[in-house]
């Protein structure tokens, strides 16, 4: 079946943050001039997928508020004439399908993508992360990962290599490379230390799963933090058939911590040309 949904869970209370976050969703911080959230769902759209289910919780009012239409905002913009703002918002507001439902506690990723599924019905589905921002010139990850899931009919968990000393902060798969970045898995496990670690492959917040995910998610017991992980769910999944990683091409941005964010930053507004001259110069004189 083909996947016409993509799941987005943004109902974390973005702490890290703080306190930007204490009004805004994490999601909802700029990058440049779209919000991190924007990039995500765009790269969805590129990709083919037009119906997003965001899974949302208390003081996520904005991200419903940037999808939808704002009469008040155009009757502004048109009054004034800004022509080419009012259009890019009128775009946003009528760019996708989308679908809101609450998860009403805290209790972790896998919960999150349970309180989806009457969203997302008996059909295959994607996951994307709201503040995990990856930069392809060539062709959306998201685009990637469903022609493998198309090829295996099987679920495919974008993965990244990162420095072992990093391994306890990610989901980290074992496995063998089979070709053109694919990665047949055999072992996952959430925030091992280095020792136990099967390798530095780290998921990333990009999957494709098949809708018996919901099953073992169900099934799946709450971790020592309170919280029902995915990669264990996952794991469970694994046992009963192949599991597929992605090795991406492209640029990784980490949004959901302060380095990475500034980071991103950085690196969209140097892509940009009213942006960069300016900005590479003032980077020259500061560096002095």
């Amino acid at each position: 079946m083909k996947v016409n949904k993509a799941v987005f869970p943004v109902a974390g209370w973005g702490t890290r943050f703080l306190p930007a976050t204490k009004a805004m969703p994490k999601e909802m911080l700029p990058l440049v001039d779209k919000p991190i959230i924007q990039y995500v769902v765009e790269e969805c759209l590129d990709s083919g997928v037009k119906s997003i289910v965001m899974v949302t919780g208390r003081a996520k009012r904005a991200i419903e508020d940037h999808f939808d239409i704002s009469f008040e905002l155009e009757s502004v913009l048109k009054g004034k004439g800004k022509e080419g703002l009012l259009k890019e918002v009128r775009r946003i507001a009528l760019m996708a399908d989308m679908i809101y439902v609450r998860q009403k506690q805290p209790l972790g990723l896998g919960h999150a993508i349970l309180s989806s599924k009457e969203a997302v019905g008996d059909e295959p589905f994607a996951v994307l992360l709201g503040d995990d921002v990856i930069y392809d010139p060539q062709k959306p990850t998201l685009a990637r990962m469903l022609g493998i899931y198309e090829q295996y009919n099987r679920p495919v968990i974008a993965i990244r290599e990162v420095p072992r000393e990093q391994v306890v902060r990610y989901g980290i798969v074992g496995g063998k490379v089979l070709g053109g970045g694919v990665v047949e898995i055999s072992s996952m496990v959430e925030k091992p230390s280095m020792d136990v670690a099967p390798s530095n492959w780290a998921i990333i917040g990009r999957y494709v799963l098949p809708p018996e995910t919901f099953d073992y998610i169900e099934e799946t017991k709450m971790g020592p933090t309170g919280e029902i992980h995915l990669t264990d769910a996952l794991s469970r999944l694994l046992q009963d058939g192949p599991v597929y990683g992605y090795l991406f091409p492209g640029t990784y941005l980490d949004c959901g911590e302060k380095l990475g964010y500034l980071k991103a930053m950085i690196y969209y507004s140097m892509l940009r040309e009213d942006l960069a001259p300016e900005l590479r110069e003032f980077m020259r004189e500061f560096l002095k």
